[in-house]
């Protein structure tokens, strides 16, 4: 329950920030190599952002995180029946696992992107 919180709660955020690199990238159409590598440079930024919150997590105080605020509303008995140490170290242990492993899939989409930006720069050259 906690992880499919969690996934939410990133994947709420990610959402936002690919409608931002969709946007963009729709504005540059115009020039489709740079549209391309626009948006792997822009994913590969956020890529690196989900690292850097994964890197932060265990020293992140969890009782004043979104995760925390979905356990209590999703998962009411689950988050009062845990301690605050415990709360902590599991609730910390699974968002980093989930931040990295998102940060994995946007990293892919990234090099992706850079690949055809590369390979079509290359055909249309």
């Amino acid at each position: 329950m906690m992880q499919t919180l969690a996934d939410h709660s990133i994947r709420r955020a990610l959402s936002f920030a690919g409608l931002g690199v969709a946007t963009l990238m729709l504005a540059l159409s115009y020039d489709p190599v740079l549209s391309l590598r626009t948006g792997g440079n822009l994913l590969g930024l956020v890529c690196l952002i989900l690292l850097l919150a994964a890197w932060r997590a265990p020293r992140r105080n969890m009782r004043r995180s979104e995760l925390w605020s979905l356990m209590l509303e999703h998962a009411a008995a689950l988050a009062q029946s845990l301690s605050a140490p415990e709360a902590q170290k599991m609730m910390s242990a699974t968002l980093r696992a989930r931040l990295v492993w998102h940060a994995d899939a946007v990293g892919i989409a990234a090099l992706v992107l850079w690949a055809v930006s590369l390979g079509l720069g290359l055909v249309l050259d």
